[in-house]
């Protein structure tokens, strides 16, 4: 794979407050790159330089060999953008938007086309404003995509949307990727990241933290495993905590709760194997993105 998105030492800073501090991250063609981080990290203000709507204070920025800020109009028309408070007007019609938006292109989709793929064509007549948070959500990326560009950025896509809809959007991402969209997604939730993205960057006060794959980051991070179960015979909790895999054994109530390494779960099925006891509604908690990002960005403010 090539780098169609490169950004080096970025930065950028508002009158005495530094938003973005020296941010390096590349993203490669055909992969969904997530910035993470929580609300005012400076992920917008980053994506936003490498939209070319904002001008970066120093740095540079490389989108499919172009430089956002020399050459803005030409990064228009090869790279999709969905705004995270982008309105349209209410009374304008679907294919009306869809329509506009093709005609600032010089190489654009067929909108209508496009609107079929994107489960919008029922409501090409439709008013903007008396869109479903789902089908706004479909219309956003139907507009970043009617300028057919090879790169797309999705800022905060599913921010409001119930469980169904995020899903339903999430399908609709991987769908735009498996196409050969590029995507540059901004987000804030754990689980839309670790559901989507190849790689991570984690920005928490303007500056990366850590850029890795989901899974990189959680093996980063060795927090441990929590096995809880309600053994079907009598249990000495001592033969547990007795197991070198093992650090802490608890009850809560009828039910056994072991805190241990990776191996924990293995070693304490073995033992009760041995005793011949089930463990009876069997629970394991991993360690999670979130914890491992919680975990990342902690230790880089303590060693900040």
């Amino acid at each position: 794979m090539s780098a169609v998105i490169e950004v080096q030492n970025l930065h950028k800073k508002y009158g005495h407050l530094v938003a973005v501090d020296d941010v390096s991250f590349t993203v490669e063609e055909g992969e969904i790159f997530g910035i993470l981080g929580p609300n005012g990290a400076g992920k917008t203000t980053t994506v936003e330089c490498v939209e070319g709507l904002r001008n970066r204070d120093g740095g540079e920025i490389n989108v499919l060999g172009l430089d956002p800020r020399q050459e803005r109009a030409e990064v228009t028309q090869q790279l999709g953008v969905q705004l995270q408070d982008g309105q349209l007007p209410d009374r304008m019609q679907v294919a009306e938007a869809l329509s506009l938006y093709s005609s600032f292109y010089r190489n654009p989709a067929d909108w209508r086309h496009l609107m079929d793929a994107l489960g919008l064509g029922s409501n090409g007549g439709s008013a903007c404003g008396k869109l479903s948070g789902s089908q706004k959500q479909r219309l956003s990326v139907a507009l970043a995509l009617v300028g057919n560009p090879q790169v797309a950025v999705l800022d905060e896509l599913t921010t409001g949307l119930d469980p169904r809809s995020r899903r339903d959007t999430w399908e609709l991402i991987e769908t735009v990727r498996d196409s050969g969209v590029t995507i540059l997604l901004v987000t804030h939730c754990m689980e839309e990241a670790e559901r989507l993205c190849d790689r991570i960057a984690l920005i928490d006060k303007g500056r990366i933290a850590v850029t890795d794959t989901p899974a990189g980051l959680t093996e980063r991070v060795r927090t441990e495993q929590r096995i809880q179960f309600r053994p079907s015979a009598p249990l000495d909790d001592a033969l547990l905590a007795q197991l070198p895999d093992v650090s802490a054994v608890t009850r809560q109530g009828d039910y056994v709760v072991v805190a241990g390494n990776h191996n924990a779960l293995s070693a304490v099925t073995c033992l009760l194997a041995r005793h011949q006891i089930m463990a009876e509604h069997l629970r394991v908690d991993q360690a999670t993105l979130e914890d491992a990002l919680l975990a990342l960005a902690g230790k880089r403010s303590a060693t900040a």
